[in-house]
């Protein structure tokens, strides 16, 4: 059995939504997992945000521009009197309710109301399937998605629910759940955090054994630097889990990073595909590494460098593992890590809770910290039997000021550290390197390096 997850640009519009019916297999066994409409997401959290502020009367105009797109669509995806009517109905119900949530507004109905996009999708494109006689069942994710205490998936409750109730669909071949939406440990509406559809896809790979996970987005898989920013740049065909783990972790904006791991775990292929381009081959990632030098560059923003600073250090134990029970504490991960005698310096992108850890890191050293930082990830066979892979990422960096290098806790990538001003910079130099994976490079000092 295939999961084929459908993102927001997929079912974006009627037209698209249309064009789904061209794009999924309707002869074999396969799950759609479908995120919200393109912009819709953004919509309600703004709504309720204001909700949230107290400002009911303009959160519910904005939940009105939202109740307003989807009929619209309604009216455009089908063809036929009747099922217009049903896919109105249908949108007019939910958004009643959710009316009536806004007025007593709190952080669970808040999600409740978060939840609406992925509930409309799934209900239009179930419907529309209905209307073109394309046998298929709608499985509500809120009936076996569950996360627990901590916020990560609880799997021997989602793969005993999920596969009961595919058991109950025998002889369907078409089983559509909404992506991102779950429900958390105490039985409340939730959700996998924002791109969370991915990792939802993922997940219900790993619940059912799938055969291969397949990400529709609209772009022709991962490039091997950021397009937004580079032109030329060219999709990879083929990476490792743990090269696409890399590159979608720090930065690579066509899969959510934690998609990988469940799929690597069961050892199922993840293919990236392009709704817009659907006979391109995409990204392949599967646990074959392929050699290839320097395959790809990715680029993360928004990070803070903390640097910490103390003579107790020196010759000591005990001083890391007391800096790191600190972000521990406050639950903010760490993206990268450099350390001297006297010093540490690490990066977050989450700085919720950034000025409790200083607070708490300056009762025992001195903190300096650098925000609006960038880290460069770039990914490639940096091994020891291929010399010189490095030195070709630092010379054409040579004009760059690099502020932290992580490099050696992974064959397969180097980490950089810099300000956020420079990295369009950045990114234009390594592309050379990129476009020339294999070729020979002439350093500074004259020695020549593969």
């Amino acid at each position: 059995m295939k999961v084929l997850k459908l993102g927001g640009t997929s079912v974006g519009s009627a037209e698209r939504i249309q064009n789904l019916r061209r794009i999924i297999p309707t002869t074999e066994p396969i799950v759609v997992v479908l995120s919200a409409m393109a912009g819709v997401t953004n919509n309600l959290v703004e709504s309720i945000n204001l909700a949230a502020m107290g400002n009911t009367k303009l959160a519910k105009d904005k939940l009105k521009e939202v109740e307003l797109m989807h009929i619209t669509t309604c009216e455009n995806l089908y063809t036929t009197s009747n099922f217009k009517m049903k896919g109105k109905e249908l949108i007019k119900k939910i958004f009643e309710v959710s009316y009536t949530k806004l007025e007593r507004f709190d952080d669970s109905t808040g999600r409740e109301i978060l939840a609406m996009g992925e509930t409309l999708s799934t209900n239009l494109f179930h419907l529309y399937l209905q209307e073109q006689r394309v046998e298929a069942a709608l499985i509500p994710a809120l009936s076996f998605m569950r996360i627990d205490k901590d916020g990560e998936p609880d799997y021997f409750y989602i793969a005993e629910n999920l596969n009961r109730l595919l058991d109950s669909c025998t002889g369907i071949n078409v089983i559509i759940t909404q992506g991102f939406i779950c429900r958390n440990s105490k039985g409340e509406v939730d959700n996998l955090k924002r791109g969370g559809s991915d990792y939802s896809a993922a997940i219900i790979g790993h619940a059912i054994n799938a055969s291969e996970v397949q990400i529709w987005t609209d772009i022709d898989g991962f490039h091997n630097n950021d397009p937004r920013y580079i032109e030329g740049t060219l999709p990879i065909r083929e990476l490792s889990f743990d090269e696409a783990a890399e590159l979608a972790y720090f930065g690579a904006k066509i899969l959510h990073p934690s998609t990988i791991h469940p799929c690597q775990e069961k050892n199922i292929p993840v293919i990236l595909r392009n709704t817009l381009n659907p006979n391109d081959a995409g990204t392949t990632i599967t646990a074959a590494h392929q050699d290839g030098g320097i395959k790809a560059v990715a680029a993360k923003d928004g990070i803070t460098a903390i640097r910490i600073k103390s003579l107790r250090m020196l010759m000591a134990h005990g001083f890391l593992k007391k800096v790191f029970d600190i972000f521990d504490e406050y639950k903010t991960p760490v993206d990268l890590i450099t350390t001297s005698e006297v010093a540490v310096t690490l990066t977050i992108d989450d700085t919720r809770n950034l000025e409790l850890i200083l607070k708490s890191l300056r009762s025992f050293s001195s903190v300096e910290i650098e925000q609006e930082q960038t880290i460069i990830c770039v990914v490639g066979d940096f091994l020891a039997q291929n010399p010189g892979m490095a030195s070709r990422v630092f010379d054409s960096l040579r004009d760059i000021p690099i502020s932290l290098i992580s490099y050696g806790g992974s064959s397969h990538n180097i980490t950089l550290l810099v300000n956020g001003a420079k990295k369009i910079d950045a990114l234009r130099a390594l592309q050379q390197v990129v476009n020339n994976p294999q070729t020979v490079s002439t350093v500074n000092d004259g020695n020549t390096s593969i």
